[in-house]
This record gives C-alpha cells, sequence and structure tokens, in this order.
C-alpha cells in the first residue's frame, strides 16, 4: 500500500518526545496506522533515528534496501489484530519488515489478528546464554591464548561449518521435537540447564512435519555449530556489579569472575523455515484479503492453515536453535576442562540463563485493564518478566528474569533483570544488544582490518576469527554504544542493571 511521501519537518510533527527516553508516533504518520508506536532512546542515540528518517525523507524515491527503523514501527502499527503499542527498544535498526528491536503484540481473540515471519527474522531463536565459571582472570590470564584456541578449535565456527556432534535425520527429528529434552537425553546438557532457559527450551507446540525436506538438509550438518555474522563465543570477566542480591542469585560472588557468553541461533534451518513461510503467507495474503505497507510484511491470521503451520515450524527451529547452544555449551565445557585439566562440574561451569533474540510466543498481559491472550513477537528483543511471574525460574523469582545482552566485539556486555514497569509498558520486553550503526557493506568499506585487530591486541582482548571480512563487518564502530542502549531501558524503567561484564578472548565465524 503507497503512501505519499511528505517532507520531513511534516513527519516530525507526528513524533512526540514523552520523556527523556521515549518517544511516541501518533497514527497518521504512516498510513492505517490501528496503534500509536513509541521508540526508546536517550539524547545520544536519538540522533541515529533522527538523522536515518531524515536521509530517507531527502529521496526522491526509495532506491531499495529497508526503510528506517522509525517507518517500519509505523507499518508494523498498521498490521491487523495489533494491540496497545508498536515498540521500538534502543537497540532497533532497519530489518526485513520489522525492524531489528521491534515488539509487536496480536491479540490472539480477534479473528484478523496475523503473525508474520518478519517479526521474529530469518534466524528463528538466535538467543544468547551465558556460563558462570569459578575461575577468576588471575586464573586465565596465563592461559589466554591457549584457552581462546581450545574454544576455536572445539566449537566449529564460520559459514559452511559443520558440527562435530553425530546427527542422523532421525535425531534431527527428535531435536525438532523435543528441544533440550533432546540434549539432557543424549547427554550434551546438564539437568539444570533446562531450568535456566526461557521456556524451558522446549517449544511444545513443534511439529518437525511443518518444517521442509530442505530446511531439515540445511540444518542437518550444522547442528552444534556457531555459524558466522555477529554470532560468537565470547569469554568475558565480571567488570561491574551493580545488584548484589541479583548477582549472588546468579552465582556471581566477586569481580574478575569468568564467564561465557555464547551467541547463535537455528542457522541455515531456520532461515529456510521464514522462507518457506514468507511463500506461503503471500498467497493467503491474496485470499484473505490482507493488505499491508510494506510487503516485507507478510503475514497470515493466527488461526489460518498457513499461520498454525508456521507457528509450529518456528517452535520447531526454535527448539533446533537450543539444541544447537546446548551442544556449544557442551564442547564449551569441554575446551575449559582440557586446559585446566579440571571436570566442568568442578569448573561450576553452570548456565546462568539462556534467553531467546527472534521469536513469537502466546503469553497473557493486561490490555486497558484486561487480561488477554497475545501472540508477542519480539524480534532483535529479549523477554524480561519481573519478579514472581510464574513463567521464570524459582532461583529468579526474587529478581525477575536475568536478560543477558551481548555487546559488540571488543566492547562490555550486561545482564539486567525483568521488572513491572517493562511488563506494563513493553510487553515485558527490553533491549537484545547494541544494534547496528553501519551496514555490513559501510564498515567493510570504512574500517581496515588491520586497525581493528591492533586496537583489540592493544585491549588485551585474545581474537580467533574464520573469515577476517568480520572483524571489519562486527568492529565496535559498526554497532550503536551498547552502554547507551542498556542505560536508557534502566533510566526508561523497563529492565534494571545488576552486572556488567568485559571480554578477554572473542571466537567468531
Amino acid at each position: 500500500m503507497a503512501e505519499i511521501k511528505r517532507s520531513f519537518n511534516d513527519e516530525m510533527g507526528f513524533l512526540k518526545r514523552e520523556d527523556s527516553t521515549c518517544y511516541s508516533i501518533r497514527p497518521g504518520f504512516v498510513t492505517g496506522m490501528n496503534v500509536p508506536g513509541k521508540f526508546y532512546v536517550n539524547d545520544q542515540l536519538e540522533r541515529l533515528m533522527i538523522d536515518e528518517l531524515r536521509s530517507f525523507s531527502r529521496q526522491s524515491h526509495n532506491a531499495g534496501g529497508f526503510l528506517p527503523a522509525v517507518k517500519q514501527i509505523g507499518n508494523v502499527a498498521a498490521l491487523p489484530g495489533i494491540v496497545k503499542y508498536s515498540i521500538g527498544l534502543p537497540d532497533i535498526h532497519s530489518g526485513y519488515g520489522f525492524a531489528i528491536g521491534n515488539v509487536a503484540a496480536f491479540d490472539m481473540g480477534l479473528p484478523d489478528a496475523v503473525v508474520s515471519p518478519g517479526g521474529v527474522g530469518f534466524d528463528i531463536n538466535c538467543g544468547v546464554r551465558l556460563v558462570r565459571t569459578n575461575l577468576l582472570y588471575s586464573d586465565v590470564q596465563p592461559v589466554k591464548e591457549t584457552l581462546a584456541q581450545s574454544l576455536f578449535d572445539h566449537i566449529p565456527v564460520g559459514v559452511g561449518s559443520m558440527g562435530i556432534i553425530p546427527t542422523k535425520e532421525q535425531d534431527l527429528e527428535e531435536a525438532l521435537q523435543l528441544g533440550i529434552d533432546f540434549s539432557l537425553r543424549e547427554g550434551y546438557a546438564w539437568p539444570e540447564d533446562k531450568e535456566h532457559c526461557e521456556e524451558y527450551g522446549r517449544m511444545l507446540n513443534a511439529d518437525p512435519g511443518k518444517v521442509s525436506s530442505r530446511a531439515k538438509k540445511r540444518g542437518l550438518p550444522q547442528l552444534g555449530t556457531l555459524g558466522a555474522g555477529n554470532h560468537y563465543a565470547e569469554i568475558q570477566v565480571v567488570d561491574e556489579i551493580y545488584d548484589e542480591f541479583v548477582a549472588k542469585k546468579m552465582g556471581i560472588d566477586q569481580k574478575g569472575q569468568v564467564c561465557v557468553m555464547i551467541h547463535s541461533g537455528s542457522r541455515g534451518l531456520g532461515h529456510q523455515v521464514a522462507t518457506d513461510a514468507l511463500v506461503d503467507m503471500e498467497r493467503a495474503m491474496t485470499r484473505d484479503n490482507i493488505r499491508t505497507n510494506d510487503r516485507q510484511l507478510a503475514c497470515a491470521r493466527i488461526h489460518s492453515d498457513e499461520g498454525q503451520n508456521y507457528l509450529k515450524g518456528m517452535s520447531a527451529a526454535a527448539n533446533y536453535a537450543w539444541v544447537n547452544r546446548s551442544s556449544m555449551t557442551f564442547l564449551t565445557r569441554q575446551a575449559f576442562a582440557k586446559v585446566f585439566n579440571q571436570s566442568p562440574e568442578d569448573l561450576d561451569m553452570h548456565v546462568i540463563y539462556d534467553v531467546s533474540h527472534n521469536i513469537a510466543k502466546v503469553e497473557e498481559h493486561f490490555v486497558d485493564g484486561q487480561c488477554k491472550q497475545l501472540l508477542v513477537h519480539r524480534k532483535g528483543s529479549t523477554r524480561a518478566f519481573p519478579p514472581h511471574h510464574p513463567l521464570i525460574p524459582v532461583d529468579y523469582q526474587l529478581t525477575g528474569q536475568p536478560v543477558i545482552v551481548g555487546g559488540t566485539m571488543g566492547t562490555c556486555s550486561y545482564v539486567l533483570t525483568g521488572t513491572d514497569k517493562g511488563m506494563r509498558e513493553t510487553f515485558g520486553s527490553t533491549c537484545h544488544g547494541a544494534g547496528r550503526a553501519l551496514s555490513r557493506n559501510k564498515s567493510r568499506n570504512n574500517l581496515d582490518y588491520g586497525d581493528v585487530l591492533k586496537r583489540l591486541e592493544d585491549m588485551g582482548i585474545s581474537i580467533r576469527v574464520a573469515s577476517p571480512k568480520l572483524i571489519m563487518e562486527e568492529a565496535p564502530e559498526s554497532y550503536k554504544d551498547v552502554t547507551q542502549v542498556v542505560q536508557t531501558c534502566h533510566d526508561a524503567g523497563i529492565s534494571k542493571k545488576a552486572i556488567k561484564l568485559k571480554p578477554v578472548a572473542v571466537v567468531k565465524g
């Protein structure tokens, strides 16, 4: 659905700064908005959003590529069945259909409410898990290079990497159905790992029969692999503790304690599930006369065959991702055990938590004073449920759900916790990382491989990377400042800072 192109000044009239951390977007900003939009930014992050919109408005026509993130928030607000707001978090940047960092919820009780693969993303259940150890930096520093190499040797990385954990076709079917329960059965996970995974590591409505043979073919050799892009395994040390009570509940006792962060998803299998669904949904839109402002927002009614098939296939891909991260956790434990000549149990290598960044889930939230069942799309955002919520582990009932926020290569990462205000304002959601500030092409053109490596070396960070071009693409300059992103969420009250971590070694694809 085309809209009349307005001037930048006209468009700014639809945006209003509500407070120091939040803008609202009035209906009318784009055609057919059913609800307002809003996005969270502080003074430092605001410029990136506004400059992107200004640049787009100056173009005589859209020359292809992604729309500005603010426009995408508005287009999502025009989808059928959306409730309350279309929400942008501080790490938001342009993506396919939905912006990355966009949250939207759809009323399951409305017959025309939709599910959109663009609201989940191609890397279904891309997520992060944090594993603690009882080691201190003083233990790791003398063997840092050896440990980084051990991690690189144990975890298959890169675009074409193949898993080393034996997987047959029947194993894949069971992994898609069972999620982390498959890893437990096969001995690649500890029982307590399940307790510390979002959804307890398994989407119960998964149906491997809704995953195409092509997707399975792509996924079969990749189980237990890191992949490329912004995925990583990173050895980190605790740099700051903002909330000692929360930290102790997570097994973090002191500054200098060593942790490992693993960031990956469903690999080629998830990408194919999304691709297949988009084709099916374009046909469903024609049949059901569903119109959107952007063809990348292809969608289907939640209760249609296409909608249900996607949700069952997406859930299976999510289960694959949990098995993938569990497999790499197993390999990480082996890498540490080899270097320190101790068992992973003796090293206290327990999972603090595992969060999903790209997923759609049925949840209960209050809308206009009524408790409703909603399908919440979180794309490049993290669930952040508050204390006492029944869906978070017993260990974290008093603290709120842990939120693992990964930084960029060479920058710090954070652990946050969910809040009651976030539950009210963002459907219990918060940021997931830094968010890109430069496209991958611009990063490769603007940055020098040697300069980035030298800077990491000067910072005392060991780096192991399969593809040199990733060094430029994932350099800190390519991203927003993760500290500003996290601080915005903290100041807005939608999540709360608990722990800051800094990297000492990075393994990338």
